[in-house]
């Protein structure tokens, strides 16, 4: 998971460079085709066969991950680097989020006080990760790129839903090699019907050179997080993933010259801490339950 994370901090680090000479549906249509690529020459070399029997699973969880690749690539256009990495890892939150929402609706009285308990450190935990958000994305509100802010967010929503299919993918047997394929595949043809609506940029070689390691990073830390989500334990994994935040900084800073405020800085640790507590109060109060499976 630390390796994916790496591979997907600096994956961004590419895209950012490239989105000022591509849009985001030209980068995830590249980065489909060159993973597509990449992977059938993986699953070729590791005699993994590319036929499923899980057709529509592996449809809504490419589904799920373009809209998600989508709204974080046009985040990390907009955004300074760690900002719309930190909105792209508040997943776990997310999934609390839904967890609350339905255990609430699903609450009986009956079933005494350690529940509703459970249940209000789980709040607590979801109203936290959000206030980091606040936090965050108050500097950008003052840049006027509120909307980028939201958009990242979602990507953060959306990546949530990938991740529970990934998991669920897993369970089933499912060659890491194949879930990344089949989103390599879906992440091409959602990019070649987004290219019909916005338009193909100029084409130039030099520029042109930023979109191989966009394909060839994407498809190692896809690689990586599937079988980390697919082979390791949920809460070392989710908490793990964060490393990619501690990266994603690092490179704002460094490569970018982004400055991020006091206020930025708690807001990002307010959401790493929430995601991960979040995640362990889930292994706790429903360690058998698909959606901590997932």
């Amino acid at each position: 998971m630390v390796l994916g994370s790496f591979f997907f901090a600096t994956m961004a680090v590419c895209v950012k460079y490239a989105s000022a000479w591509f849009s985001s549906s030209e980068l995830v249509f590249y980065r489909g085709v060159l993973g597509m690529l990449f992977m059938w020459l993986l699953a070729r070399g590791q005699g993994v066969r590319l036929a499923t029997n899980y057709g529509g699973m592996h449809f809504w969880r490419s589904l799920v991950g373009v809209i998600s690749l989508g709204a974080w690539f046009y985040s990390l256009a907009e955004l300074p680097l760690a900002t719309s990495m930190t909105l792209n890892y508040m997943s776990s939150v997310w999934i609390a989020t839904f967890l609350v929402g339905g255990a609430l609706l699903a609450w009986n009285p009956r079933r005494g006080a350690a529940a509703p308990l459970r249940q209000g450190a789980l709040v607590a935990t979801v109203l936290a990760g959000f206030a980091g958000v606040v936090m965050m994305l108050r500097p950008t509100i003052e840049q006027n790129q509120v909307f980028a802010g939201l958009i990242g967010l979602m990507s953060g929503l959306t990546a949530a839903f990938a991740y529970m299919q990934v998991m669920a993918l897993g369970k089933l047997g499912e060659p890491e090699t194949r879930t990344v394929f089949y989103f390599a595949v879906g992440s091409t043809v959602a990019g070649a019907l987004g290219m019909v609506v916005t338009g193909l940029s100029a084409w130039d070689w030099m520029h042109a050179l930023w979109l191989i390691p966009v394909g060839v990073l994407a498809s190692l830390g896809q690689l990586c997080m599937t079988r980390a989500y697919s082979h390791g334990a949920t809460l070392v994994v989710a908490s793990l993933q964060y490393s990619g935040i501690v990266f994603g900084a690092i490179y704002s800073i460094t490569l970018f010259g982004d400055r991020i405020p006091l206020l930025g800085w708690a807001g990002m640790a307010l959401i790493v801490g929430s995601g991960v507590a979040a995640t362990v109060l889930r292994a706790r109060a429903a360690p058998d339950s698909p959606a901590e499976e997932h």
